[in-house]
């Protein structure tokens, strides 16, 4: 038993807004993005937090958003048009760097380096994944085509991506090339990294409403997690751990306690999983999950630069998580 049980501290809440895009910059900067055109921001480690409505998006839903610093941010907005906004202002004005009218559009998560590059995923077009990529901090983008250096997947019936946290995809270049890894989910749900495809990823699908949500990296591990959003207290193999090296998954002895949107590491045995049905946390590497909280987040983040943990769900709920 751990001495000192995790604390789930509620910053702000109230607001009439489903909040799914979370990105902690630093112990003290922190944007959240959702329903409404909505976006909030803190800079001051989540005391005090501003709430924006992005003029002429008032009835968007931004799924995802990716900040830098107190001043510049990228925000998603899913579905057709698909939009990707972009402010250097703190927010008080956005500027649009990504449109797509493509019948069917529908943008579900994004991610980036410490570099500005990045990639974003959305759900199949013609049978196909979309993905669209930037080199420079999301301030152009090209919708990725199939070449020698990527591979789009295509896509079986009933396929596509939840846009439930805004982390099904996972950019990553630490591991001596790039890397960018992303989970479907529906009646198939399956493990993508550029060029390769794990068909048999063991996680529960064949309906709708389940399969894979969100993944985290971390070397040559990764972890996922998803479940059933319509029965989001069972537990049936609704989270799956990857050795990389070995292109090998299992399952924890003992799973996180319902369906999850989202889960982070925290350190290398460290992790942090959310749900509509509560909060686990995992000390050895995912392997047994302890119910922390039975309150409903949609999305976790730990701070790029530095150690704090939030969360954020529905009804403008964002959370502060302090581990022992």
């Amino acid at each position: 038993m751990n001495a000192q049980q995790p604390v789930i501290t509620l910053l702000d809440t109230g607001h009439k807004v489903s909040i799914r895009g979370l990105s902690v910059v630093n112990d003290n900067i922190v944007w959240a993005s959702g329903s409404s055109g909505s976006v909030a921001k803190s800079i001051d480690g989540g005391k005090t937090f501003t709430w924006m409505t992005v003029a002429g998006y008032e009835k968007r839903d931004f799924r995802d958003i990716e900040a830098f610093d107190a001043n510049t941010a990228i925000i998603m907005g899913i579905a057709e048009p698909a939009v990707i906004l972009k402010t250097k202002d703190g927010g008080n004005s956005w500027y649009k760097v990504f449109e797509d009218t493509t019948k069917g559009m529908f943008l579900d998560a994004m991610d980036f380096n410490k570099k500005g590059k990045g990639m974003v995923v959305g759900d199949p077009i013609n049978k196909n994944a979309f993905l669209a990529a930037t080199e420079n901090g999301g301030d152009s983008w090209e919708v990725v085509k199939n070449n020698y250096k990527y591979a789009i997947p295509s896509m079986s019936e009933g396929e596509a991506f939840f846009a439930s946290s805004g982390t099904n995809i996972k950019f990553k270049d630490d591991r001596g090339d790039i890397s960018v890894f992303f989970t479907s989910g529906g009646k198939k749900s399956r493990l993508f990294i550029i060029n390769e495809c794990y068909d048999t990823l063991p996680i529960i699908q064949g309906k709708e409403s389940t399969g894979a949500n969100s993944i985290d990296v971390w070397k040559n591990k990764a972890v996922i997690v998803g479940g059933d959003f319509a029965n989001d207290k069972d537990t049936t193999a609704n989270c799956v751990l990857v050795n990389l090296k070995k292109g090998s998954f299992t399952h924890p002895q003992t799973p996180p306690h319902g369906y999850r949107s989202c889960v982070i590491y925290v350190n290398k045995k460290t992790l942090v999983t959310c749900g509509t049905s509560g909060v686990d946390v995992s000390y050895d590497g995912g392997i047994n999950w302890q119910l922390i909280s039975p309150l409903s987040f949609h999305v976790v983040q730990k701070a790029k630069d530095g150690k704090a943990i939030f969360l954020a769900g529905g009804r403008g709920k964002i959370a502060k998580l302090t581990l022992k």
